[in-house]
């Protein structure tokens, strides 16, 4: 299949809106399915009002679509809804909104070949209910441990700094900063996760990759560009989970030069007896993190944006200059560096991760009207708790629409937050008891939740959550902490 290629500007701002604008169809074989159905039922307007609908959509598909992308992508796309929900009060989630299965359910053929969840073929955190992970969201410590801070600069720094000595090399000036970033990213990506670079990359993962986001990017799968790419990443998926599984058989038995310095390391090192996190869960986090590293590039863009001379944000400019002219990464006692500081702030104003999709389920219970009348179009629903807004909430930031990274200064961190803390509060108990985990990797690192959150931060770093850290505010950061 001929390689696809797409505008870098609408992968970059498409790939983090996975859960955009939505409209769809119907195949012919389901058609001819539901007119099957209303046949054998009693007569009605009703009946006849879909069936002339169900027309109108067969007749918005482009006839070179392959029957199971109609079936399992095209269709559930026009069958989901995606709702706004509220504003969180404490930086969580209640299990209601569950992450079991939290994906659209039209995407699910990029990362299955059977178009829907299979557990024993692997699973991401980020799609497993909490009560599925072990027990203290074992499975999410487990993950994190890959990516505490104090592995940043000694582990992954060098890398990060080779992709922005590219990023940033001299021949790019006066060029749009973010249509050579795809050039670099794949690099970055695998060099991070596996070790692997340069030629040691198959065409055939970058260009799985590249597919992969121009699908989130565009998401319309009625659109060819849409279906092409989508088609892309089913015919490479194999190829790469194998790809996959034989470079961490390197890392386990030594042929990558210092498997320390990617994250698969950590997370084959913490898995203990790999009930939590099999291998072929580390396998599935490798490349569903497609989705979560796309972020970064939203983060840069977002920088960058409120930077330029150009139609930047004065205040941001202001502030970033006078950060990056001190002594910026000294705390001197505070609870955070001036460089934390601005860095909390731009992922204050900017949300990277606009959002934290939530499966939903049906309180009526049982089988669902479609399933009780042979109807044979099941609807998806979700839920999509807002970053952004609550980032800009007045109830819990002062001046939410001011740049201020000093903020984080006057309010409480959540090591602070004890149970007469959160008595205080006017909570009768904390939400969470304080556990621990200790990780295997041969660091004396030990991971906890806040009483706020079963997410995680640094024991002997407590500023640093998946979520922000204040209490009296928190940035929207989601349940992503990689």
């Amino acid at each position: 299949m001929e390689r696809k290629l797409v505008e870098r500007r609408t992968v970059l701002k498409g790939g983090v809106a996975t859960v955009g604008a939505l409209g769809g169809a119907a195949s012919s074989a389901v058609v001819g399915g539901i007119e099957q159905v209303f046949a054998q039922a009693a007569q009605s307007p009703l009946p006849d009002q879909i069936l002339a609908a169900v027309r109108r959509f067969r007749e918005t598909i482009p006839t070179n679509f392959d029957r199971d992308y109609v079936e399992k992508a095209v269709i559930p796309f026009f069958l989901t809804s995606v709702y706004v929900g509220e504003r969180p009060m404490l930086p969580t989630i209640d299990v209601n909104f569950s992450k079991e299965n939290a994906l659209p359910y039209d995407l699910w053929g990029l990362i299955t070949r059977d178009w829907r969840p299979i557990p024993a073929d692997g699973v991401t955190v980020f799609l497993q209910g909490l009560e599925k992970r072990g027990p203290n969201n074992l499975r999410k410590r487990i993950y994190f441990s890959a990516v505490t801070p104090d592995l940043y600069r000694p582990m992954y720094g060098p890398t990060v700094v080779v992709f922005f000595d590219k990023l940033m090399d001299q021949k790019f000036a006066n060029k749009p900063f973010m249509r050579h970033y795809l050039d670099y990213y794949f690099d970055l990506y695998w060099d991070l996760h596996l070790g692997v670079t340069g030629e040691a990359i198959p065409f055939e993962v970058r260009q799985i990759g590249e597919a992969f986001n121009t699908v989130l990017a565009y998401r319309n799968p009625l659109l060819p560009i849409t279906y092409d790419n989508y088609m892309i990443v089913r015919e490479r998926l194999d190829f790469l989970k194998s790809w996959i599984d034989d470079r961490l058989a390197d890392i386990e038995n030594g042929k990558t030069k210092d498997p320390e310095k990617t994250i698969a390391w950590y997370w084959l090192k913490n898995a203990g007896d790999g009930s939590h996190f099999a291998k072929k869960g580390v396998v599935f986090e490798c490349f569903h993190n497609f989705v979560a590293l796309s972020q970064w590039g939203n983060s840069i863009f977002g920088i960058m944006s409120r930077l330029t001379e150009d139609g930047g944000d004065p205040a941001v400019r202001a502030s970033f200059q006078r950060t990056m002219s001190g002594n910026f990464d000294t705390a001197n006692g505070a609870a955070f560096s001036p460089l934390e500081l601005l860095v909390m702030e731009l992922f204050r104003v900017i949300s990277p991760n606009g959002g934290s999709i939530s499966a939903v389920r049906d309180a009526r219970g049982g089988a669902s009207p479609q399933e009780r009348f042979g109807f044979p179009m099941e609807r998806y629903s979700y839920i999509n708790t807002p970053h952004t807004s609550t980032s800009l909430d007045p109830t819990h930031w002062k001046n939410p629409n001011a740049f201020d990274p000093q903020r984080y200064l006057s309010v409480p961190t959540s090591a602070q937050i004890t149970e007469a803390k959160c008595q205080q509060m006017g909570l009768a108990q904390c939400p969470f008891e304080i556990t621990n985990f200790d990780v295997k990797d041969g660091r004396k690192t030990n991971i906890t939740n806040s009483v706020t959150a079963q997410e995680v931060c640094l024991e002997a770093l407590w500023r640093i959550t998946p979520d922000g850290e204040n209490l009296s505010g928190f940035a929207g950061l989601g349940r992503w902490p990689g």
